[in-house]
């Protein structure tokens, strides 16, 4: 429980012997969030309110020419129930040489398409810049981050511990993600043939608690701008799952069309479509499995395993400081057994549809260090097969984040 701590202190006194003093750049981050909620299934259901927030320091400095190091931490806290959760966030450091580039700790990382592994892991990247683009490749271990931080919920066992609340009692079963190693290479041009911005990328990840789910994808994602005020993206994600008897292939796409009309202010209309496969009787097809959970949705947050999504959004910058976007979004379920979740379906349901979601946010820079969101929208089943008299999901949501240096 102790040697991740201890590693970092070390690793941090290291590279604190290196430098001069006058080097560092420090900073600090208080991000807050209020949100009012319903998860109710009836006319008569319950809102809730809750509180939540992180507080971030950092630094970072330069090592010599040809280096720089930064490390942040997190203090998490909520109201209700009240907890205070620590937790180490990017800690990175990255050594540069010719046209390469070596990466070491915990970092970010998102596959070319968003869909499968997004968020910081622990490891090592490898990128090299050729004239034909960047190759990469990484390694990463997920066994010591914070779980919430992770959203790993590949199995039954990990999402029942995603929820679960940290026990400092039991610190080493209810605080950290599920172990899992994510392996990953890729490649990358901005501007193939001077037309294309493609991203590829092979992805394995393997099972290291003993559930037996291993999963290999192969991603790509490609962009190009054929107008003037006209963008088009489309990707796709081939997936191969080994999990005993229910091993398969699975799939996943996106498309996206974006238009930024003339204006006299900064604005854009998009129309996105995700989908995700699912399980296909008597065939190799299953459910798409990502490793990371990303939510589809404001409001409905759901997971993009057997499910898809088509959202028509509008964004423009109102004022100089201010900015509002509204989306509207459908939601479809691939088959009629892999997305069953409570409150919007259940596994009797027998309807593909679930319903729409509308959201709109507000977001003002009030000053250099200060940002704030208001958002709210909410998501109707009536509009759908799936859980036709199931009670509309709402929420009401405001974020704060203020930088002091």
């Amino acid at each position: 429980m102790n040697r991740y701590p201890r590693f970092a202190a070390l690793f941090m006194l290291m590279l604190l012997s290196s430098f001069s003093l006058r080097a560092l750049d420090a900073g600090l981050l208080l991000d807050q969030n209020a949100d009012l909620n319903t998860r109710g299934v009836s006319e008569n259901a319950d809102s809730k309110f809750e509180y939540s927030g992180i507080f971030i320091p950092r630094i970072s400095a330069l090592l010599g020419d040809d280096g720089e190091f930064i490390v942040s931490a997190g203090i998490n806290y909520a109201a209700a129930p009240f907890s205070v959760i620590p937790e180490l966030l990017r800690t990175e450091l990255t050594m540069r040489f010719g046209m390469g580039e070596i990466k070491l700790g915990r970092m970010p990382y998102r596959d070319p398409l968003g869909v499968v592994a997004e968020g910081f892991f622990d490891g090592a990247s490898f990128s090299y810049d050729t004239r034909a683009g960047t190759l990469s490749v990484g390694g990463w271990y997920t066994g010591l981050l914070y779980k919430k931080r992770a959203a790993i919920a590949m199995t039954d066992d990990e999402d029942q511990l995603y929820y679960k609340e940290v026990n400092y009692n039991d610190f080493m079963n209810t605080y950290y993600a599920p172990r899992r190693v994510l392996a990953s290479a890729g490649w990358e041009h901005p501007s193939l043939w001077g037309l294309l911005n493609i991203k590829l990328a092979v992805l394995s990840q393997f099972d290291m608690t003993g559930s037996g789910l291993n999963s290999q994808y192969f991603s790509v994602k490609a962009a190009m701008l054929p107008f003037r005020y006209i963008a088009l993206d489309a990707g796709g994600c081939f997936e191969v799952v080994e999990y005993g008897e229910d091993s398969g292939v699975a799939l996943a796409a996106e498309v996206g069309f974006t238009w930024m009309p003339p204006a006299r202010f900064e604005n854009h209309v998009s129309l996105r479509g995700r989908f995700s496969s699912g399980v296909v009787e008597d065939s190799p097809m299953r459910a798409f499995q990502p490793l990371t959970t990303i939510p589809q949705g404001n409001v409905l947050q759901a997971k993009l395993s057997g499910l898809s999504v088509v959202s028509l959004g509008y964004l423009a910058r109102l004022y100089r400081t201010v900015s509002a976007d509204v989306t509207a979004s459908y939601f479809v379920r691939s088959d009629l057994g892999t997305y069953t979740h409570y409150p919007v379906v259940n596994a009797n349901s027998n309807g593909y549809f679930l319903g729409a979601e509308l959201y709109a946010r507000l977001l003002w820079s009030i000053s250099t260090g200060v940002q704030m969101k208001m958002g709210g929208g909410m998501f109707l089943p009536s509009l759908g097969d799936a859980a036709p008299n199931a009670g509309m999901l709402w929420t009401a949501n405001l974020n704060m984040i203020i930088s002091f240096f």
